[in-house]
């Protein structure tokens, strides 16, 4: 799989004056999402893995109130370590602009009482972003009005991707397999809490209950008593005013990479790797069990499956990504049942990115280093073009 990877990157003529130069890549993270240390953990990945003698690297933070800054070129800065969640703040460097004058592609940088200093033109963006306001379709949108390519989903992969509730929609209307679920819409809520009771009830318990449009396990909780659902659709709107209720399904979680197809190839798929969590201190793989302890959590790459099942996983994971119109990359989420029916659960188009996660050591499990996957995204990026394709 690594030949697709040792391609030369061309060099990129430098609007000034002509004269090549190397693709410029802007790594973009942080963001106003509840995801935001999560953002910052991935971004000190890539930052350590990209090839510095290809690509030149240009990190931007984005701070919780939303403003773009320079960011320190440097991984340690932006790990998780100690339990320290990392954070873009107004002090990391000056305000950057990108500038929406199509075939520009500019990066500006503004300090109070200076002229604006030039970063340089822009070849690609990896939007290092998870959440609402940067996997959702905005940052994605963005990034099409300025004319700027970006590694990942477009607008509306982004978009239904994110929102769990019309991702399952446009799943079932592709005859993918999906789960039992309820939404609980804001006003349906505020006006009669006992319906939405009621209508969960149908799913039968235990229920898992989840904020709409958020991710690595925010705002989730396990009910096992509907006595408890109050309380955990509170702390799902939390995050999200759209809830989204699961019926649990029994089986083993197994999650699935893909990886979009270089020159109109079909996308392929890795092998499948499974998380493994000890129930004795999680309930479920929050976000506590993912990111905070390691030592009560299991990812095995790849998962002990039989090879039939294995390929079906791997068949389903390419079909999600296509039946929601995903480029570049995404994770898959299954249950495989006792009965080894394979259940899609949910698709991420901007999954945890670092080299521990699920996403790279998928790919590492099937011959694909976390540093040549790194520069197969970004080529993807630079061959796609902006606007409708």
């Amino acid at each position: 799989m690594s030949d697709a990877t040792t391609a030369p990157v061309p060099a990129v003529p430098d609007p000034a004056d002509g004269t090549p130069r190397k693709p410029r890549v802007a790594l973009l993270f942080g963001g106003r999402s509840g995801e935001h240390a999560i953002s910052a953990a991935t971004a000190a990945g890539v930052l350590g893995a990209i090839d510095r003698s290809k690509y030149d690297v240009v990190p931007v933070g984005i701070t919780r109130e939303g403003r773009w800054v320079v960011a320190e070129d440097s991984p340690e800065r932006w790990q998780i370590t100690g339990g320290r969640l990392p954070e873009v703040t107004d002090e990391t460097g000056g305000e950057v602009v990108l500038s929406l004058t199509r075939g520009e592609r500019t990066l500006r940088v503004l300090e109070p009482g200076a002229v604006p200093a030039l970063l340089g033109e822009v070849d690609v963006v990896f939007p290092l972003l998870h959440g609402p306001y940067g996997e959702d379709g905005t940052i994605q949108g963005m990034l099409e009005l300025a004319d700027v390519r970006y590694v990942g989903a477009g607008v509306l992969a982004s978009a239904v991707g994110m929102d769990k509730h019309f991702m399952k929609l446009v799943l079932a209307g592709h005859g993918l397999p999906v789960g039992p679920y309820t939404v609980i819409r804001p006003r349906d809520w505020e006006r009669s809490p006992k319906v939405c009771a009621q209508t969960v009830e149908t799913l039968g318990l235990p229920v898992f209950v989840k904020p709409a449009r958020a991710g690595s396990s925010l705002g989730i909780t396990r009910v096992d008593d509907l006595a408890d659902l109050p309380a955990a659709v509170e702390a799902a709107r939390e995050h999200d005013p759209k809830v989204i209720v699961e019926a649990a399904v029994h089986g083993r979680e197994i999650e699935c990479a893909v990886l979009g197809g270089r020159g109109g190839a079909a996308p392929r798929a890795s092998l499948p790797g499974e998380i493994v969590v000890d129930h004795d201190t999680h309930a479920f793989y929050d976000f506590e069990a993912k990111y905070l302890d390691e030592a009560h959590v299991k990812l095995e790459c790849p998962a002990d499956l039989p090879e039939h099942l294995t390929e079906e996983i791997r068949r389903l994971a390419v079909r999600t990504f296509e039946a929601v119109g995903a480029e570049g990359l995404s994770r898959v989420d299954v249950f495989v049942t006792p009965d080894e029916q394979v259940v899609v659960n949910e698709i991420n188009t901007m999954p945890g990115f670092t080299p521990y996660s699920m996403y790279p050591r998928m790919w590492e499990a099937s011959g694909l280093s976390y540093p040549e996957l790194v520069d197969e995204l970004i080529q993807l990026a630079l061959e796609r073009r902006t606007g409708l394709r």
